[in-house]
């Protein structure tokens, strides 16, 4: 029988593999990769943690996005009701000063009216009064006839004022 290289190399082979299975080196390994095990473990588990916190957090801060909305389209709704009271007011208010100053114009054209008419009859029983006068003087030469003058003269005079 003849030995090559091939079974010197497996024979090496199975020399180590016997030594280190009797030193207990199998065991080293096996406990070196459940420590590493381990550790991957509580890392794993570690991971799933900070996800659900940040799975928590994340729906927190929608939650709080959404309550954001909601009141910002409150707010909004709400000002546009301000908004349009404040116009209905102002419009009401622009109508009422509207209405008092056209009463105000309306009454001082009345008065003016008024006033008017009176100067008008004034100036008429004043011209009346004149036309009168100088007419019933040419007329009444005598001294009573000028007595009477005078007397009709403030008689009309009275009743014009």
């Amino acid at each position: 029988m003849q030995f090559d290289a091939e079974f010197y190399v497996a024979l090496g082979f199975v020399i180590f593999v016997v030594m280190m299975a009797s030193a207990g080196v199998h065991k080293k390994i096996a406990s070196a990769l459940d420590g590493h095990i381990g550790k991957i473990e509580v890392e794993l588990t570690q991971a799933r943690r900070l996800r659900e916190e940040a799975e928590a957090v994340l729906t927190s801060y929608r939650h709080r996005a959404t309550e954001a909305e909601q009141e910002a389209a409150a707010i909004v709704a709400q000002a546009k009701t301000d908004a349009d009271l404040i116009a209905k007011e102002a419009a009401t208010r622009l109508a009422d000063y509207i209405a008092r100053r056209t009463k105000q114009a309306e009454e001082k054209i009345v008065q003016a009216e008024a006033q008017a008419t009176a100067d008008v009859r004034a100036a008429a029983a004043d011209a009346a009064v004149k036309a009168a006068e100088i007419i019933l003087r040419k007329q009444v030469a005598d001294g009573f006839g000028a007595d009477l003058v005078s007397q009709g003269i403030g008689d009309v005079k009275r009743l014009a004022s």
